[in-house]
């Protein structure tokens, strides 16, 4: 992206980078499958859009933005906490017209996907999903503090905190996983079967982003 500088990061696969036009720091990782980047952008400030693959986009924090593509059409959307959307690959530039700081995370998908439909196969009940296309099986997920789930299923997946919560993940033989989320993290987690645990006093609340 245009006014972004890369830097490098001692664990494999994450990348940091600071947006010379908002002047905050914009971190994620990469893989095989997706590039997933946490951005902020401070009111009245822009960014250059550079998106080279289809992606999902998940709002932390603002108001409303505007978008500008190349071709000179505009978009305007307003913004709530956890508000998850499908963006084609595109160009142009994203301003922050909210009186708030902008903040985002946007998985961008690296491959073709694939046809097949998950639905709700595997997860738990109380999973709610939000959209399923070739590109990835997107859902909500919600543990209140000190409850359990029933055993489920995930895919790889990309998982973003929008609450966090001291959690562990009981698996079929009994073994217990540490699986801690604070809130605004963003991680890569592989698919699993599992029951989870939340043993804090705070509700978990995340998106999850298995792509195909």
């Amino acid at each position: 992206m245009r006014n972004r500088l890369w830097l490098p990061c001692a664990s494999a696969g994450v990348i940091l980078a600071i947006t010379a036009s908002t002047g905050l720091l914009a971190e994620g990782f990469s893989n095989a499958k997706v590039v997933v980047t946490k951005s902020a952008i401070v009111p009245g400030k822009s960014e250059a859009l550079a998106v080279q693959h289809p992606s999902v986009v998940v709002y932390f924090d603002g108001q409303s933005e505007e978008t500008i593509l190349a071709n000179g059409s505009r978009h305007r959307e307003e913004i709530t906490r956890g508000k998850t959307v499908r963006e084609p690959a595109e160009t142009g530039t994203l301003l922050n017209t909210g009186s708030t700081p902008l903040v985002f995370v946007r998985v961008e998908f690296l491959t073709a996907g694939g046809q097949e439909t998950w639905g709700t196969t595997g997860l738990a009940p109380s999973y709610k999903v939000l959209f399923e296309d070739q590109h990835s099986r997107t859902y909500d997920i919600r543990i209140p503090a000190h409850a359990r789930e029933p055993q489920h299923t995930h895919h790889d997946r990309v998982v973003i905190c929008l609450s966090g919560a001291t959690l562990e993940h009981i698996l079929p033989d009994g073994r217990k996983q540490p699986s801690t989320l604070k809130t605004g993290e963003i991680a890569w987690r592989q698919g699993q079967t599992h029951i989870g645990h939340n043993m804090g006093n705070t509700d978990l609340w995340v998106i999850a982003i298995e792509p195909k």
